[in-house]
C-alpha cells in the first residue's frame, strides 16, 4: 500500500525545547544535487537573545555539577550518537560524502565526544597549581568556566566540526549558544535530538539554524556572552566577531589559531583562572 512520507518540521533548540523561530521564517536545506531535503528554521536576533538568556540561567547549575557528573553526561551524548549513527551517515551522504567518508566522520565524532567526556573530572587537577610564594601562605590557582560561550560551527564537516567545538566548551561548565552550519544544517538539527535524550539539562546547549551573516553581529555584540569560538566563521565574519568582542572584552578563539580540535588546550581556551591566597597558620 502506498503512503505519504511523514515530513518533519525542523525547529530551533532552545532551553531543552524545540520552538519555531519567532519570525516564522525558514530556508531550504539542499542535498548534493541541489534538491530540497527539508526546510529548517531561520533563527532571528530575538531567538538568539532568548537563547543567551536561557544559557545564562543554566550556567551556574551546569558549572556547579561535579566534573564526574558532567563527564557522565558527555559520555551519554556519545552513546546516543552511536545509537543514531545510521541517521547521521545518511544525512552526510545526502550532502555529498561517500559512505566510507560519512561512516568515518560519524565514528570520529563519537570517539571525540568520548575523549572529551574523560576530561571534566581531571582538567582542574592538570591546569590547577599550588604556586610557590615567598611568605606563610598557600597560593592555589584553579580553572573555572568562562560562562556563556557562543560557538560558530564550521560549514564542513557537518557533524565532526560541530562536536569538535562544542564538547571542549562544555567540559569546564560553560553553557553554549551554537550557530549551526548554514549550508549543511541537518546534522546539527539531528544532534539536538541526541542532546534532548542524553540527560543534558535544558539550556546548557542551545542551537540556532539560520544565516550567519545575520546572526553573528548580534552574538558578537551581546553583553552577556563571555566568549566566542569563531572557528566556523569566514574571515569577514571573524573580523566582525572581534569588533563586537571589544564591548565587554569577550575571549575569542579565531579560525586557524593553532589549537588542535582534540586537545586540552581547547578546553583551557574557555576557562578563567581563579587564584586563592590562604594563610598557613602557625
Amino acid at each position: 500500500m502506498s503512503r505519504l512520507d511523514v515530513r518533519k518540521t525542523y525547529k530551533l533548540y532552545i532551553g531543552g525545547k524545540f520552538p519555531r523561530s519567532e519570525s516564522g521564517r525558514s530556508y531550504p536545506a539542499l542535498d548534493k544535487d541541489g534538491e530540497v531535503l527539508a526546510r529548517v528554521a531561520q533563527g532571528s536576533r530575538k531567538d538568539l537573545r532568548d537563547a543567551v538568556r536561557i544559557a545564562r540561567g543554566a550556567q551556574s547549575s551546569w558549572a556547579g555539577r561535579t566534573g564526574y557528573n558532567r563527564g557522565q553526561i558527555l559520555y551519554r551524548i556519545a552513546e546516543t550518537l552511536e545509537d543514531r549513527s545510521g541517521t547521521f551517515v545518511e544525512q552526510l551522504m545526502a550532502t555529498g560524502s561517500t559512505k566510507k567518508q560519512a561512516t568515518d566522520e560519524v565514528a570520529a565524532a563519537i570517539d571525540r565526544m568520548v575523549w572529551y567526556a574523560g576530561w571534566p573530572d581531571k582538567f582542574a587537577q592538570i591546569y590547577g597549581n599550588l604556586n610557590p610564594v615567598a611568605g606563610p601562605f598557600f597560593n592555589i590557582s584553579s580553572p573555572e568556566a568562562t560562562g556563556v560561550v557562543g560557538v560558530i560551527a564550521p560549514e564542513q564537516p557537518g557533524l565532526l566540526g560541530l562536536v569538535s567545538r562544542l564538547a571542549p566548551v562544555l567540559v569546564p561548565g560553560n553553557t553554549v549558544v551554537l550557530l549551526a552550519s548554514e549550508s549543511n544544517p541537518m546534522p546539527a538539527i539531528t544532534f539536538t535530538e541526541v542532546l534532548d535524550t542524553s540527560d543534558v539539562p535544558g539550556g546548557v546547549v542551545n542551537v540556532l539554524t539560520g544565516f550567519k551573516d545575520e546572526l553573528i553581529p548580534f552574538l558578537a555584540d551581546h553583553m552577556d556572552v563571555n566568549a566566542i569560538d569563531a572557528g566556523g566563521a569566514s574571515s569577514e565574519q571573524a573580523q566582525r566577531v572581534q569588533e563586537g568582542a571589544v564591548h565587554n572584552v569577550k575571549r575569542v578563539l579565531l579560525p586557524g589559531q593553532g589549537v588542535a580540535e582534540q586537545s586540552p588546550y581547547r578546553i583551557a581556551a574557555f576557562t578563567e583562572t581563579k587564584t586563592v591566597w590562604h594563610p598557613k597558620g602557625v
